[in-house]
């Protein structure tokens, strides 16, 4: 366990589009810690230049940056090199978990069903639509590497592919021109549970438009959230071996959250990772882990167990060796 003389840095803000969400999560990360009398500093990120410095009287890294360099592994191993043990997953399983593309590759290679994409961006625009047509519509375009579903679009026509493309890249590097799935829009908290790592009860989430949009996700009352989801015992533990396994493909640890939509058919698709999940009020992994009498403040300890632990592949299932233990 965490010794409680350490003092812990909570990362929160950050520049990318998700700041505000990662600051919501920051501060009930850092309530929680001062609640169990651990000394913590809420550090608000507003330039990762001036993070090194902000750091100095830091022993632990608590990061709630979502999104950009807080979650691509960026952060991840600047911690890495500074010798300041963070949270969860290393820098190659959040790069890998952060890129969708990335993730997509290692799902097929291991059977993992996840929803048919192509991949564009200014060079190969064009192109990129024309192949999406063998996808066949409606379609979801999403940028490669963001969360919080932000950019996210559904398209029904070759046109409207091309316009919202243009839209996203005026701001990202790549968008994921994806197969739309019909279905349902489930999720599954993974956490580390006396040294083994599990797949918590499932939830749904239901929302009054197409898509599970930036404030159907964090407006109170705007989505419903079904905890733990009404499904059959033989489809919630498909669903939550599915999630095991995606979590441990990329190499994540400790925690995570793996989303999916389980179609009309019955066929779960994984969507993504997230290898650093929200810590808001509205929260999924929170409120997954209350379904197992896990409170928020108990969650968070766990959390911040993991940083003094060492990183392992606790199934070797992506072929891939374990990432470099923890300083």
């Amino acid at each position: 366990m965490m010794n409680r003389a350490n003092r812990v840095g909570v990362l929160a803000g950050g520049e990318s589009p998700e700041r505000d969400v990662s600051l919501m999560s920051g501060n009930g990360v850092y309530q929680a810690l001062i609640s169990r009398e651990i000394e913590a500093e809420l550090i608000q990120v507003d330039a990762l230049d001036d993070l090194v410095t902000q750091l100095r009287e830091v022993d632990v890294a608590f990061n709630c940056l979502h999104g950009g360099a807080g979650e691509d592994g960026t952060v991840q191993l600047l911690l890495e090199v500074l010798g300041i043990p963070c949270i969860g997953s290393g820098p190659l399983a959040s790069m890998r978990a952060m890129n969708k593309a990335a993730s997509k590759d290692i799902f097929r290679s291991l059977e993992i069903p996840t929803p048919a994409g192509v991949v564009a961006d200014a060079g190969n625009l064009e192109v990129a639509v024309q192949a999406s047509k063998d996808i066949g519509f409606p379609l979801i375009l999403k940028p490669v590497d963001a969360g919080s579903t932000i950019g996210v679009h559904r398209v029904a026509d070759i046109d409207a592919v091309r316009d919202k493309a243009t839209l996203v890249l005026e701001d990202f590097d790549q968008v994921l021109i994806e197969q739309y799935i019909s279905g349902r829009e489930l999720t599954v908290g993974i956490l580390l549970v006396e040294e083994e790592e599990k797949a918590l009860p499932v939830i749904e989430i239901q929302f009054p438009d197409s898509t599970f949009d930036y404030e159907a996700k964090y407006t109170d009352g705007v989505a419903e959230f079904l905890a733990p989801a009404p499904l059959s015992s033989e489809v919630a533990e498909r669903l939550q071996t599915i999630a095991l396994r995606a979590h441990q493909a990329l190499g994540c640890f400790g925690f995570s959250r793996v989303d999916f939509r389980l179609s009309d058919e019955g066929v779960p698709y994984v969507l993504e990772v997230n290898s650093l999940p929200g810590m808001t009020p509205l929260s999924d992994l929170p409120r997954a882990a209350a379904l197992v009498g896990i409170e928020y403040a108990d969650l968070v300890e766990i959390m911040l167990s993991t940083a003094t632990m060492e990183r392992h592949s606790l199934a070797a299932v992506s072929g891939d060796s374990p990432e470099d233990p923890q300083a």
